[in-house]
């Protein structure tokens, strides 16, 4: 879509001078084929070349008259409307007359303008300033034509290079007075004003953008020649009538439609026309489709959803029969063998019982216990340190091991009374009293 990082001067950054497959720089390119070609006789060459404008969306003729050759990709200072434009070099040499019969332009006709010169730095700070102001423009020309209250849609603003002439490219469905617009442009931009009606297709090839196939839109590449689509396209390629689906950036029905067409009517040429409906002893049999590939067409019946497909030669003879008032018993359907390759669908294991519950529970149990235990380590080992940490204070002594330190059961006797334990007893406190 255009390279904006580059440093050889071409609009838009193009490192391949113009002529990069994307059509971000230059779009509705057209290659020379016979720029390689030996010319015989210079002088009889074609002294016309085709210029584009605004990254290819607009492309004329002008008049050679330098000494010196033009190549794709120069950038030129041309002949404009009370000033000068710049342009770019898109076609030069022979193939230029063939985009001129193609448009119905003659030669020698002399409203065809000159080219001035090589584009200086000096033109082309001015081409840059000016494209600078278009969007500009463009924005403040749709809030005057909103506060007028006109139906219709600017699409595009293109400034001459020296902006004394703007083109004001706009979107209508019925005649629109812009005579007050007119004025109101030329006082508030300072240009002269153009004002220039295109359809829609015209709309989304200027803007651009990737179609539903996930490719550029033709109209902004190489289309150039809009011709009527109308839904019957649709119908003889067997496609569903969505206006959605068939819809391109445009809103008008998308132009690929045409491109297949030619061929499905030359195939439904053998296809009988009147075979919508038969008729058989079980009833009739409508048409569902036409298959062009395999020459098949496809009935159904009214009791059931079944598809029958048939050869053409069987439908023909069945129309014969019925013409002499014949039903046939069946329909004699077609064998339809596809090329695709079979899939081969997984086959269900039953894994019901190769994984019991109990043995994930158990698993779950035996993973809270190892984090319980560790937990435990943890705090005895706390309770240690604290411990150690006491005993060693200043100032106290330190006793025997735990191990050798007598215990109070031990002086008690393991069959001491639990009276005798209790400290309550009226003998214990006799017995301090007595020791004090």
């Amino acid at each position: 879509m255009g390279c904006e990082s580059c440093s050889t001067g071409k609009p838009n950054g193009c490192k391949s001078n113009g002529t990069c497959g994307t059509s971000g720089c230059n779009r509705l390119n057209v290659h020379d084929w016979l720029s390689n070609l030996p010319m015989s006789d210079p002088q009889s060459s074609c002294r016309i070349i085709e210029v584009s404008f605004n990254q290819g969306s607009r492309k004329d003729f002008f008049r050679n008259n330098l000494l010196q050759p033009l190549d794709k990709g120069d950038i030129v200072a041309l002949e404009g409307v009370n000033g000068f434009d710049v342009g770019t070099v898109s076609i030069t040499g022979e193939l230029v007359r063939l985009q001129m019969k193609k448009r119905h332009i003659k030669e020698d006709n002399p409203e065809i303008k000159r080219v001035l010169r090589l584009a200086s730095d000096t033109d082309k700070s001015k081409w840059k300033e000016s494209k600078s102001r278009e969007k500009e423009i463009l924005i403040r020309s749709r809030a005057i034509a909103r506060q007028l209250n006109l139906e219709l849609k600017m699409a595009e603003v293109e400034l001459q290079a020296d902006a004394r002439k703007a083109t004001f490219f706009y979107i209508a469905d019925d005649r629109v007075d812009f005579r007050e617009l007119i004025r109101i442009y030329a006082t508030e931009f300072k240009v002269k004003v153009e004002m220039k009606q295109i359809g829609a297709r015209q709309e989304a090839g200027k803007v651009g953008g990737i179609g539903s196939c996930g490719r550029e839109l033709c109209c902004s590449t190489w289309l150039t020649d809009f011709k009527s689509v109308n839904t019957n396209a649709a119908r003889y390629q067997n496609l569903s009538i969505n206006q959605t689906k068939l819809s391109g950036q445009c809103g008008r029905l998308k132009c690929c439609l045409n491109y297949e067409l030619d061929t499905y009517l030359d195939a439904l040429q053998y296809f009988p026309e009147d075979a919508d409906v038969i008729e058989v002893a079980k009833g009739r049999a409508f048409l569902v489709k036409k298959d062009i590939f395999r020459n098949l067409m496809w009935y159904t019946m009214a009791d059931t959803t079944r598809h029958y497909p048939l050869s053409i030669e069987t439908v023909k003879k069945i129309k014969e029969q019925n013409k002499q008032g014949i039903k046939p018993e069946a329909l004699e359907t077609v064998e339809v063998v596809s090329g695709k390759a079979k899939e081969v669908e997984p086959e269900f294991v039953d894994v019901v019982g190769q994984i019991s519950l109990k043995s994930l529970e158990k698993n779950s149990r035996k993973r809270r216990d190892n984090e319980r235990r560790a937990n435990n380590s943890g705090n005895n080992k706390g309770n240690n340190q604290a411990g150690n940490n006491k005993g060693n204070k200043p100032g106290s002594q330190a006793g025997p091991p735990r191990g050798n330190r007598p215990t109070g059961r031990q002086n008690r006797g393991p069959h001491r009374p639990a009276q005798q334990r209790d400290g309550n007893n009226p003998n214990n406190g006799k017995k301090q009293s007595d020791q004090t």
